[in-house]
């Protein structure tokens, strides 16, 4: 008497989970692979800035408000051989100790690479309510007949290398502290600004 039939035993389906999780693992490891070696080729430096005029116009304040025209000649350097940048919205204020005093725009511009790009910033304080403190130190520093102003600019940018444009990145750079002279007679000196990307 034959006894009950025998089962084959069912072919051992491939885990597909375990195949996209290999898939996955060798394209992150494939695209690091990719970064490091553009890194490597590209080698990139930070973008350099310099303020090199600073001047103050029509300055007017009375006890709470301000008036004045504030003018920034910044000189930035892209030093990368294989790297530009695209500034695509640029803003800026001046400040003095805790307070902004002016804000401004510039224009969107591109900064090949091995380049240096000038910016003229004009900002402007119309009726601007001052804080006590600052319009004290203000007058003083009017005075004396200087001022220690802080600029902050702040760039959304992309970087192009090659034919690769990569994502919006915001840039921060700050030049502190920026001394300008109310008399013609003392000669501006060059502030370098520090940036964080």
């Amino acid at each position: 008497m034959a006894g009950p039939p025998q089962l084959s035993p069912r072919p051992a389906r491939p885990n597909i989970l375990r195949y996209v999780i290999l898939v996955l693992v060798a394209l992150i490891v494939l695209v690091g692979l990719v970064v490091l070696i553009i890194w490597l080729t590209v080698r990139p430096k930070r973008l350099r800035y310099t303020v090199e005029s600073a001047a103050v116009h029509n300055f007017d304040m009375s006890t709470t408000q301000l008036n004045a025209s504030f003018n920034f000649g910044v000189k930035a350097y892209n030093p990368n051989r294989h790297v530009s940048v695209y500034y695509d919205h640029v803003t800026v204020t001046v400040g003095f100790g805790d307070q902004d005093l002016a804000f401004g725009v510039i224009k969107p511009f591109y900064q090949p690479h091995k380049d240096v790009t000038w910016l003229n910033m004009d900002l402007n304080a119309k009726n601007f309510l001052l804080h006590d403190s600052v319009s004290k130190d203000l007058a003083l520093e009017k005075a004396a007949g200087e001022m220690d102003l802080d600029l902050w600019i702040k760039a959304r940018i992309r970087y192009k290398v090659g034919v690769w444009k990569l994502g919006h990145r915001t840039l921060r750079i700050r030049c502190s502290p920026v001394i300008v002279y109310l008399s013609k007679d003392k000669e501006f000196k060059r502030t370098a600004c520090f940036t964080e990307v």
